[in-house]
């Protein structure tokens, strides 16, 4: 019996995205069935939408999720990192960095 390899530990670092931020899916995201009151595989957010992180969670001791809050659809989707991107212009971002590190 082999050992058990979890692969990367995202909470090993600090969350890639921050509260607040405006971020971009970068894949369709249906519904797995956690998701109440929409249809399994109903489509929740599409690539390309637009949101922002309103919290960030974990799973499974080994990743963040970002509750994202979609503009459009107005639907609150937990995302993984590997699903979203930055939306927010450069200078925005680091404002905001310097903002949190002076807490």
């Amino acid at each position: 019996m082999g050992l058990y390899n979890p692969g990367e530990i995202e909470l090993n670092d600090p969350p890639v995205f921050q509260m607040e931020e405006k971020v971009r899916l970068r894949k369709m995201i249906r519904n797995d069935g956690t998701f109440p009151g929409k249809e399994l595989g109903q489509t929740l957010a599409k690539k390309g939408d637009v949101g922002y992180v309103v919290g960030i969670g974990t799973y499974l001791q080994s990743y963040y999720i970002y509750a994202v809050h979609f503009i459009d659809s107005g639907f609150v989707v937990g995302c993984r990192r590997k699903e979203l991107e930055s939306a927010e212009d450069p200078e925005t971002l680091e404002r905001r960095k310097s903002e949190m590190s002076s807490y």
